[in-house]
Order: C-alpha cells, then structure tokens, then sequence
C-alpha cells in the first residue's frame, strides 16, 4: 500500500483533523481555526455543542488577564496578552468581549485571535439633550442641553462605564449598549455600520436605570422606580418602547419569618437586585445578597395569575427552580443545559461573579460562584474556606481583581 508523508499539518486529511478537533478543550479547539484555512474550514463542519464550558475571563491586578476553565481547573493564556494590558472587560456575547482600553476607547474583541472591532467615540453620541465632551483620557465633561429649564454639567469616569453586548456570530451583526454607572440619565447604543451612537433618554419613558440585558435587538432595562422596559433596537430610525401595557411597579412577596431570621443571623454586606431574560423571553427579577459567610440568592418571576392591566402593581412570585436551564447573571440569561452533562454547565444553578455588573458601587463583592437553587448552597467558590465546598484551585495563587462567567461559542 501506498503511504503518504503528511509533512504539514495543513495537509492533514480531513476525517483525521475532524477527529483532532473533537478531542480538544473548547479554548483550544477555537484558537485551532488560526492555524490555517484548511483547519478553520473544518473547525466550520466539526459537530460540536452550541455551548461550550463556561469559562470565566480573569483581569489581574498587574493589568494581565487570563481565561480559566473550571472544568479542567487550568488557566490558559490570552493569545495577545500583550494587547489587552489596561483593558476592562464590559461584556461579552459568545468569544467577543465588549472592552475600553487606557484611553476611554470602545472595541468588540475575539478573545481567541487578534480580531478586533473599533466601535465609534464616546464623544460622537446624539440624538437627545446630553453631550459628551473629552476631557483627557480618562474623563469626560457630561452636559445636559436642557432639564426642567436649566442646564447641567457634571465630570464622569472611564471607571463609572459599564455596557452590554450582543454579537451574531452568523452574519456579523452586532449591538452595543453603554452608560456611565454613575448617571442613570441616558444609555448610549450603536449597530453595525453606525459611525455614532443614539442616545436612549431615561428620564423620559425609561425613567432611570438599575439594570439592563441585551439580547438580540432586545434590550431590557429595570427602572429606578422598579418598572421593566423593553425596547426594540432593530428599527433603523432608532429605537422603540415594545414595554406591555401593565407596567406597574413590581411587587416582592412577603418574606418569611425563617428567610428573615436567616438574614439576621449573616452580616449583610451588599445587597443588588438585576433582571435575567430566560430562553422563552419571560424576565426573571434577582436579589442577591453578600454576607460574610455567604451569598444568598432570590429568583423572581411574575405572577402568571397578574393578567388584569387594571391592578396598580405587578406582583411577583418565588422561582423555586430553574428546570434544565442555568442562570448566567453576567450576561443576564439563561441557557439550556443539554444531556452531555460532561460539558460542565450545572443545570438549576445561577453563575455569578460580582453584584455591580451595570451600576458602579461603593462596594464590589467580588465571589467566583455557582450557586445551586434546589440546595441553595454555592457548590463552587474559589474564595470560600468551608472544606465541603469544591474550590477552583487554579486560582489560588492568582491576584484576581475582576472576573466574568462567559459561554464561548
């Protein structure tokens, strides 16, 4: 029989690639389609799950940032590291992040190659009353046209901005959302080909800002005055309040007495409420609170018996499980876990990372966890001492100063 030298890896026959492909981790089996278009054209035909391990994108506090993979316990290196020294990670859809560098500049980067997106100036957004005006680079001067017949001004951070994201890997497609956590008076936003960014006001409709999740088009938003909006972002002349007619406050069961004892008993640290948008569209309503020796987690959803747009409040009911689905607040939905449970998604269970994702506060609680709803324990947490917790030791020796559950596709 004839043998045949495959000197190049290029040249790899495609059942054999196929089969190499299969076998590698979800962070190296992405970085495979940079070695030549023979790989990446059969990285495209590889069958392989729409979601990969969650993986958590670590900064540190030297200004490095690492992947690390709970499911392997093993922390990978940015392939351009070098790269991102001073970027914050704002967001992320899939392997693109949402990042703004030392300069205060916005970009969508591949996180598993040397992609990149530059997205329009801070500075270039329009469409209402406020302006924005570079003060350096690091801050901005945020004046107001005009509110309630004077004017404003006010200097804001590059630390106060926080921002969601949404990519389709497909066609390309991309919304960007942004806002200053101190300011809860307008969101900035753009789409592909926009070379500015259109302004959201939020005095007005939206009436302030809590929280907000993108997906798709979609973008909703939690008021300050506890309404949840939704606005359509896929129109061309800019956006559209899609919101239900029944937009009253929304209203918390009762606590227990056996929930407020369990708050008494733990030093509360911070407290944070956020939304999440499950697979079906249905908007679940988070508390979270940071004690000193735990976190504790409520999940809410409205009351399916509040169908009368008369009542004067929406009421809420306790979510006792999640099903087959996971909760990734740091992207603010769920995703399905499917029967491979070796791909290392916990079903019923919420990833968390911090409490301040959309809005600055005075204090981050910083808690790499994955909290299950049906023991209401933390079955991961790297920080925690309690010997029957599972640890990620790969971060033991790492000096983590933000991190972000992220689900690469």
């Amino acid at each position: 029989m004839e043998t045949r030298n495959y000197g190049r890896w290029s040249e790899l026959p495609t059942d054999m690639l196929t089969s190499l492909l299969e076998r590698l981790s979800v962070v190296d089996f992405q970085r495979s389609k940079l070695v030549c278009s023979n790989w990446y054209l059969c990285s495209k035909q590889t069958v392989r799950p729409k979601h990969g391990p969650p993986l958590l994108m670590l900064s540190l506090e030297e200004d490095g940032c690492v992947l690390y993979s709970p499911d392997e316990d093993r922390v990978y290196e940015t392939t351009t590291n070098s790269d991102f020294l001073g970027y914050r990670f704002l967001a992320s859809s899939g392997k693109w992040f949402l990042v703004g560098d030392s300069l205060s500049k916005l970009y969508i980067i591949d996180v598993f190659s040397e992609e990149r997106i530059d997205l329009p100036p801070l500075e270039s957004t329009e469409g209402g009353p406020f302006r924005l005006e570079r003060k350096g680079a690091k801050e901005f001067n945020e004046e107001s046209v005009i509110i309630n017949g004077c004017n404003t001004c006010r200097i804001v951070d590059h630390e106060d901005l926080r921002g969601v994201l949404w990519v389709d890997d497909k066609n390309g497609d991309y919304v960007v959302v942004w806002q200053f956590g101190g300011s809860d008076e307008y969101l900035g936003f753009c789409k592909k080909g926009d070379d500015r960014y259109r302004e959201i006001p939020t005095r007005i409709g939206v009436q302030g800002l809590d929280d907000m999740v993108l997906k798709g088009y979609n973008l909703y938003v939690l008021t300050s005055r506890h309404y949840i909006r939704h606005l359509d972002l896929s129109r061309q002349d800019g956006f559209k309040d899609v919101s239900e007619n029944h937009m009253f406050p929304l209203r918390l069961p009762n606590v227990s007495w056996d929930e407020y004892a369990r708050l008494r008993a733990n030093k509360v640290i911070s407290s944070n409420r956020c939304i999440a948008v499950t697979t079906s569209g249905e908007v679940l309503y988070v508390i979270t609170i940071a004690c000193e020796t735990s976190m504790i987690f409520h999940v809410y959803k409205r009351d399916p018996k509040d169908l009368d747009p008369n009542t004067h409040d929406t009421r809420l009911v306790h979510v006792d499980s999640l099903g087959d689905e996971a909760l990734f607040l740091d992207l603010g939905i769920t995703v399905k876990v499917a029967a491979d449970h070796t791909l290392g998604i916990e079903p019923n269970s919420i990833y968390f990372t911090r409490g301040d994702r959309i809005r600055r506060k005075k204090v981050t609680c910083l808690d790499l966890c994955v909290y299950n709803l049906a023991t209401k324990t933390i079955i991961n947490d790297y920080q925690n001492k309690t010997k029957t917790i599972k640890r990620f030791l790969g971060l033991c020796n790492l000096n983590v100063k933000d991190a972000q559950w992220f689900l690469p596709r």
